[in-house]
């Protein structure tokens, strides 16, 4: 039986961020809150965690961005129609072979608690994957080790990987996590702005 995971071992992110933003009505990706784009505060949230590298796939439009003083890997996908399970399976195929697991984030999740993603890195070890659960539902950040990283090939549509986790409950650890906004719409940002 093969010893389990050293919180040591080189864990990356994975930023799904490619989304068409049909309900937003522009490129979500760079609207700003509180002087930053949205995707670049999950960027500093994934950063300020420590995982590294750092894979954001984006639409070819943002790809490939100035150098950043975080660990960014750019990857562009030009078939944002697919679904998350495109940039689910581009963002795990760019991952170096040094990388022993990925955290799952959202480039629409700018309010994600730091606490969540050390929640998730914390429950390493017990199975191969680690999910967040909130309001009954899986959720991001999830965590997945090296041994299941060809599960993203069986992924498809826009549903990622709920039903594969769904499907398979013994490979996965639960974490119950606070609720996490996604700005989906313009009216969804302006209520963030008007947060304290």
């Amino acid at each position: 039986m093969s010893p389990l995971p050293s919180q040591a071992t080189r864990v990356a992110a994975v930023i799904l961020a490619a989304g068409e933003s049909r309900r937003f009505g522009s490129p979500k990706q760079l609207a700003e809150l509180n002087g930053r784009t949205l995707l670049e505060h999950v960027l500093a949230r994934a950063a300020g965690a420590g995982l590294d590298p750092i894979v954001a796939v984006v639409p070819p439009m943002l790809a490939p961005r100035p150098p950043s003083k975080e660990p960014i890997l750019w990857v562009g996908n030009a078939h944002p129609e697919r679904g998350m399970s495109e940039s689910l399976k581009l963002g795990f195929a760019a991952l170096p072979a040094s990388v022993q697991a990925a955290v799952i984030l959202l480039g629409d999740q700018p309010t994600l608690p730091a606490s969540s993603i050390a929640a998730i890195l914390a429950r390493r070890g017990e199975r191969p994957i680690v999910a967040g659960r909130s309001n009954g539902h899986t959720t991001p950040p999830v965590l997945v080790e090296r041994s299941h990283f060809g599960i993203m090939q069986e992924t498809t549509g826009d549903r990622g990987l709920r039903d594969l986790l769904k499907a398979q409950p013994d490979w996965v650890t639960t974490v119950e996590l606070p609720s996490t906004y996604d700005v989906d719409t313009p009216e969804q940002l302006r209520a963030l702005e008007r947060q304290p």
